[in-house]
């Protein structure tokens, strides 16, 4: 591989920037689906935010509004002491400096040439990888070298400490012991609300010195609770050793004894060795990419962003867990508290429902597992069948607070309406489960699980929708749809036009179980108490579901009722540039009669539906009408209007959307990247490659495609699973392959 092809794999950091931290903290996570451990240094910096998440393992303290996901014991502390002094970038001189993050192979390295405040010359080299191929367990190794001449004395203490808190100081633990004896550290706790326990294990060894080796525990001191191991050794100058820690990390989601099985799994990797565990990893890596990887010739920017993107999809996305899903800001960060939202199935679930079906059932059953949340969610709604919770942890239950924390000024509280009435999400995961069982062909699944998912949330919309008899028609009263600056409106476009669809959809599903399924069909019958009237009622309110329109700019849809003629038009590009949402310089009560729009919401309509919606003019007029009010206040938002305008043949502008999609984390376009990696528009950035540029589309015919690539872009070329069979699509200015 060529040094420029090595580059479009690498995020590259040069030189050190403490300014820069929180962000870069964020986009040099690893992970593997089980954990995600932040870019933070092995031996720690002022005002750093070390963090390690692992999926599924919340907690609700009292007096908190909402469980959370829970900050595990920091698995990578290993500092450095040379004749005494501490190795540290906020003391001493940085000589030389790079941080690389290999995504290609998911290892990040770090290598430092410092000089000590007594005039000590050192080199390391640090490499960190959380396993691909085995899940549970996380590896470091440091190469140390004195550039000085004579013998150096160095001391490496390998911690495992207790003492983890979520922002805040928030403590979720209430029984935790450590330990350490000749070879391991060991951590044990059990959250205080959820009952989860957590065990971590990790060694030291040193390659290529004499070593005298330490142990010391201090478990049951609030203070410390923190395990140690100490390795001092002598070296040269010039002379090098290599320093490597091992850290398993097993929990009661994954067997009943989970610091037995932490043990367990350390002494095999210790077994292994270092370069045996990161070949297995590298190989791991490799075949992930064969599935996953967009290959972009002709433009570096867009080939390194994309696979960006990828990657962090990649380490966030289970690898055998389907109780557990892809939170907002995956396990890099704690924002939104590591909840599930409708980004998992309309941004994060298709990218590995047409490269990785298995990813995506795993995603899929989560909901499926779920259902009973769901369901418990229409009934206290008064309501019947599944209406999936806006915002979703390990329970399945509806986890959005229903209130905003005290103001610190005023005490006032804002009342949060998203996990009343934000509920196209019901709509969003049937329709992630249809699109993964017709580009799969997976009837027995489908069968068995997708079609619960289906049925069930169409009997909700069944209950749900409302009857106009004046009008004659059906309507949704109290909605809000993407576009979440208004609340609480009456028939969104995009709600009401995905449930039509969707009720369509179910009486297809019923009919289909009924002739190729009909044990199936009648079990589901019977489990939902779906009978024919009722299949009748769907079809029924389908077909005069008010779709609202309006003659505005020659005809296109009303984004809800009211939107063109009571709400006050307002010119965005007055308030250009800016890095902070409208909202928040207009204030929440503005908002609700301003027509700006938060994010893509008839586009979004545009991009799941297409031309069931209209002809080519009546869905430009649709984009033409809502793009210069929409905001983009979610990073949801510039990688569909891409898609869209990709498919409209709007090559320029479809571009430059996409390229503000696809490094809106790399460059921390919002500037709160701080919180955790955007995942939606990672996954919203594979649709507008793949769905946008390429054309990608599924028919009676099979999988075609019609490019509308950006000029500059001499080739692209990935591969999509086609009922159990790879189809590799390899496009270039001359054709398709």
């Amino acid at each position: 591989m060529s040094q420029f092809e090595r580059r479009q794999w690498q995020i590259t950091e040069r030189p050190f920037r403490p300014c820069d931290l929180p962000h870069t903290e964020t986009i040099y996570t690893i992970g593997n689906g089980l954990y995600g451990v932040r870019g933070t240094f092995e031996e720690g910096y002022p005002g750093d935010t070390s963090t390690t998440l692992a999926a599924g393992i919340f907690n609700h303290v009292e007096g908190e509004l909402v469980p959370e996901l829970v900050a595990m014991p920091n698995p990578l502390e290993l500092i450095v002491h040379i004749n005494g002094e501490t190795f540290r970038l906020d003391q001493g001189t940085i000589m030389g400096y790079e941080r690389v993050l290999d995504m290609q192979c998911g290892t990040l390295s770090r290598g430092v040439l410092w000089l000590s405040p007594q005039g000590t010359r050192l080199r390391l080299h640090f490499e960190r990888f959380a396993s691909l191929h085995d899940e549970h367990l996380l590896a470091l190794r440091v190469l140390v070298q004195p550039l000085s001449e004579g013998t150096h004395t160095i001391s490496i203490e390998n911690r495992l400490d207790g003492n983890a808190t979520n922002p805040g100081g928030i403590s979720h633990w209430g029984a935790v012991q450590v330990g350490a004896d000749a070879e391991t550290l060991h951590f044990i706790g059990e959250t205080n609300q959820s009952g989860y326990q957590v065990a971590l294990a990790a060694d030291l060894h040193v390659d290529g010195a004499a070593v005298q080796c330490g142990a010391d525990d201090q478990s049951g001191n609030r203070a410390g609770n923190r395990a140690t191991h100490t390795a001092t050794f002598e070296l040269a100058g010039n002379q090098i050793a290599y320093v490597t820690k091992l850290v398993t990390l097993h929990t009661s989601r994954d067997g009943d004894d989970p610091l037995r099985s932490a043990l367990d799994r350390l002494k095999i990797a210790r077994a292994s060795g270092y370069s045996v565990l990161k070949a297995a990893h590298d190989s791991a890596w490799a075949a992930a990419w064969d599935k996953m990887d967009i290959l972009i010739e002709g433009d570096e920017v867009a080939q390194k962003a994309v696979r960006f993107c990828m990657y962090h999809l990649l380490i966030a996305a289970p690898h055998t867990d389907e109780r557990v899903s892809v939170a907002a800001k995956t396990l890099s960060g704690y924002g939104y508290k590591g909840h599930v939202f409708w980004d998992t199935e309309l941004f994060i679930v298709p990218p590995f429902t047409l490269a990785d079906p298995e990813s995506a059932r795993r995603l899929l059953m989560y909901r499926h597992h779920n259902l009973q949340g769901a369901r418990d969610k229409a009934t206290e709604a008064g309501y019947q069948g599944a209406m999936f919770p806006w915002e979703s942890t390990d329970t399945g239950q509806e986890t959005t607070p229903r209130w905003t924390e005290p103001h610190p000024i005023s005490g006032e509280r804002i009342r949060i309406w998203t996990g009343d009435n934000e509920q196209h999400i019901s709509s969003d995961i049937a329709y992630a489960a249809l699109q993964f069982w017709r580009w799969t062909g997976d009837d027995d699944w489908f069968a068995a699980y997708g079609a619960e998912l289906v049925l069930d949330t169409a009997v909700f919309w069944g209950s749900r929708v409302e009857y106009n008899a004046e009008a004659g028609r059906y309507e949704l009263s109290m909605q809000i749809g993407p576009d979440e600056y208004h609340e609480n409106v009456n028939n969104s476009v995009f709600t009401n036009r995905l449930v039509k669809w969707h009720l369509e959809q179910a009486a297809e599903v019923h009919a289909w179980l009924q002739a190729e399924r009909p044990a199936d069909g009648q079990r589901l019958s019977a489990a939902l108490g779906i009978e024919a009237t009722m299949i009748d009622h769907w079809r029924e309110v389908a077909a005069r579901m008010f779709i609202p329109m309006s003659d505005e700019n020659g005809g296109v849809f009303e984004q809800f009722e009211g939107f063109f003629d009571q709400l006050q038009a307002f010119n965005l590009a007055d308030y250009t540039p800016r890095t902070k949402n409208i909202d928040w310089m207009l204030g929440q009560e503005k908002m609700q009669s301003t027509r700006v729009i938060k994010q893509a919401d008839v586009v979004m309509l545009m991009a799941l539906l297409g031309d069931e919606l209209g002809d080519h003019d009546f869905l430009l007029r649709n984009w033409q009408t809502y793009l210069p009010v929409v905001d983009h206040g979610s990073s949801l938002s510039p990688s569909i209007h891409a898609w869209v305008a990709a498919r409209l043949g709007l090559v320029d502008e479809a571009y430059d959307l996409f390229i503000y999609s696809a490094t809106i984390d790399l460059e921390d376009h919002k500037g709160n990247v701080h919180d955790g990696i955007h995942a939606a528009s990672c996954g919203g950035v594979w649709q507008a490659v793949v769905f946008g540029f390429c054309g990608l589309r599924l028919t009676a015919d099979g999988v075609t495609v019609a490019p509308c690539l950006p000029e500059h872009w001499r080739r692209v070329r990935f591969t999509v699973q086609h009922k159990g069979q790879p189809v590799t699509i390899d496009i270039t200015p001359e054709g398709v392959a």
